[in-house]
């Protein structure tokens, strides 16, 4: 149904009136508007002049879907009349066969559709104040369906003859929803229609997370959610790139063919970024704890380094030293993998060095050389930053004894260094050993003929001769030891009474020629009364004294003048074991632990610690009123320790 809207309805003029152009009076146009009239297409002139063919049609068409009969397919219903003042004319048609002339002249484009197209429209009437000529054309449009006429019903609410005489009671019933509301932005889906798509499961999660199978946020670098469950984010995989067949095939042919080119080493046994961390840890911090000298003419640095860079074996010596103490620090197990890496590595070169000697592939001027030397003595100082008690310095201090009374070493400035840590080490061997006895006491290795002053010494106590009373003590327990277990009474005999007279005099008169009130004099005054202290626990019962405790006050008091970075606290730790093993006063005994505790801060030696339970284990039996303690060696070798205090 066409209806029009809420406006006057226009009046069609006569055939005669549009014929002869001629206009309408006021008067005639006021008894027109108050009446309204069915007009038939073919009632209408031919539209040439007239204005209703150039202007627009107004109509809508409105479709009712609330009451359905049985006998049409679908009610058409048009709306109300217009509430203004002013009534509608309505007009329909209909085309059968053919077009009308009238049709075909104002609407050619609709004349061509087919015979039983139907039009509806309403007609307005003319405004008073509105001249014919400016009247709008009402606009007409197609009808969907020429059934769906037959329900067309008039604004009056009555059917027009003309539906019901071309109704078609054989067409079959549509049923067409009314739509409310506005209408969807995202349809819905249709039933039957295609199946959600699930999607499968995401790999970019990290590896923590997809092994858990949580869901992963993806935080890089370490997801959220293994940090909110307090799990150990372990990263994500590596992304791959998709390859076909063909392309791997070509990367192997391109890897195959690549020739890797690498550098040489420029330095044998500094391989990795560990061993240049070890190396470093020996020039700036190791090489200060072994000898007096904290500068760059320490001989670890001035000797033996330069010499390991032209020899392989030795640098792996002192890497596996550097690596043994920096271990101590950091507990970490990198660090001691390759430690052992690098002793096993000097073991095996010490070793080829051997079976290159004994068939006689090396020429006979270098069966010994002077590297191989230097790393005997550093594999043994290597047992004393582990802290091993098993005896495990003896095959090393037994090859460089060898070594060096069997061939002197030919660098002049490095067999004077070497000769002096030797005898230090091996001297100070013989306190805590029964079978252990220096070499130059048996003529076996002799000193340097040039004797150089104090201060260029490495160690204490050495070319200066203090050494040399300390071994002659130590023969005389040996002595004594000897005629206590044969039964001899009294065990000190009138000439080991005599001998041992001598040596008092000799370390009463010994001086030495450090500054006064420097460490280092400290130090050298430390050494004298360790020194007596060792021959007057030799030749004395072992009871509490004056004199002893005296003595031991007096070095302790030395012992407290030196700075806890003085690098005279590198050899502390023998003339601290004497002191320990002479205190019966308990009020010593404290100041003795705290000596062993700040040389442990210094040098971080792990030998301390052992030496420490011996001095205690002493404690004990001297608590008891025996006179065991006399031989610390059987208490040491009950414990079943063997170890270098040095």
């Amino acid at each position: 149904m066409l209806s029009m809207q809420n406006s006057s309805a226009f009046l069609f003029p006569s055939a005669s009136d549009l014929e002869s152009h001629h206009v309408i009076p006021p008067s005639q146009l006021d008894d027109r508007r108050n009446s309204t009239r069915s007009v038939a297409l073919s009632e209408l002139p031919p539209f040439s002049d007239c204005p209703l063919a150039e202007d627009s049609l107004s109509h809508r068409t409105s479709i009712s879907t609330d009451d359905f009969s049985d006998q049409s397919p679908q009610s058409w219903e048009a709306e109300g009349p217009s509430d203004r003042s002013s009534s509608s004319a309505e007009a329909e048609a209909k085309i059968h066969d053919a077009a009308h002339p009238l049709f075909e002249s104002a609407f050619p484009a609709a004349a061509n559709t087919a015979a039983s197209t139907a039009f509806g429209f309403n007609i307005l009437a003319v405004h008073e104040d509105h001249d014919f000529g400016d009247q709008v054309t009402p606009k007409v449009e197609e009808v969907d369906d020429v059934d769906d006429l037959q329900n067309i019903k008039s604004l009056s609410g009555v059917e027009t003859p003309m539906a019901h005489a071309t109704t078609d009671t054989t067409a079959a019933p549509v049923h067409v929803p009314r739509k409310r509301g506005r209408p969807r932005k995202h349809p819905l889906p249709v039933p039957g229609g295609q199946l959600k798509i699930t999607k499968g499961r995401s790999k970019t999660g990290c590896i923590t997370c997809r092994r858990r199978k949580k869901k992963c946020d993806e935080t890089k670098p370490a997801c959220l959610n293994c940090q909110k469950n307090a799990v150990v984010c372990e990263g994500y995989p590596p992304k791959e790139i998709w390859k076909s067949g063909r392309q791997k095939l070509e990367d192997a042919v391109r890897n195959s063919s690549i020739v890797a080119c690498t550098l040489p080493l420029l330095i044998d046994g500094v391989e990795t970024d560990i061993d240049r961390r070890f190396l470093d840890h020996f020039v700036y911090g190791f090489s200060r704890v072994l000898t007096l000298i904290n500068d760059d003419s320490n001989p670890f640095k001035e000797i033996l380094l330069p010499m390991a860079t032209q020899h392989r074996g030795l640098m792996h010596s002192l890497m596996c030293l550097s690596g043994s103490h920096l271990s101590g620090l950091d507990p970490e197990p990198k660090l001691r993998e390759r430690k052992f890496y690098h002793f096993h590595r000097a073991i095996q070169d010490l070793k080829d060095n051997i079976t290159a000697r004994e068939s006689g592939e090396t020429e006979p001027e270098l069966l010994v050389e002077d590297p191989i030397i230097a790393s005997t003595i550093a594999l043994s100082l290597n047992t004393i930053c582990e802290g091993e008690t098993n005896g495990e310095y003896r095959p090393h201090m037994d090859a460089a004894r060898y070594l060096l009374v069997t061939q002197a070493p030919r660098n002049e400035k490095f067999r004077q260094f070497i000769v002096e840590f030797f005898q230090y080490h091996d001297v100070s061997n013989s306190i805590t050993s029964l079978d252990r006895r220096p070499a130059h006491f048996n003529g076996g290795l002799r000193l340097p003929d040039f004797v150089p002053h104090a201060q260029a010494g490495m160690f204490l106590g050495v070319f200066d001769g203090l050494f040399n009373y300390i071994s002659e003590v130590t023969r005389l327990r040996d002595r004594i030891r000897e005629r206590h277990s044969q039964g001899y009474e009294p065990a000190v005999d009138y000439q080991i009474l005599s001998e041992a007279v001598s040596i008092d005099s000799a370390i009463r008169a010994w001086e030495t020629s450090y500054v006064p009130n420097t460490p280092n004099w400290a130090l050298a005054q430390l050494y004298r009364q360790s020194t007596w202290v060792y021959l007057y626990r030799t030749i004395r019962p072992s009871r509490p004294s004056d004199k002893i405790a005296q003595v031991v006050d007096d070095g302790l008091s030395y012992l407290d003048e030196l700075p806890q970075d003085a690098g005279a606290y590198s050899i502390v730790l023998m003339p601290l074991f004497l002191l320990g093993c002479s205190a019966f006063v308990p009020r010593q005994r404290e100041r003795i632990q705290k000596g062993f505790e700040s040389l442990k801060a210094y040098s971080n030696l792990r030998n301390i610690e052992p030496a420490f339970k011996v001095v205690q284990q002493v404690w004990e039996v001297m608590d008891t009123k025996s006179e065991e303690c006399w031989d610390w060696e059987k208490i040491i070798k009950a414990m079943n320790m063997d170890f270098l205090i040095t």
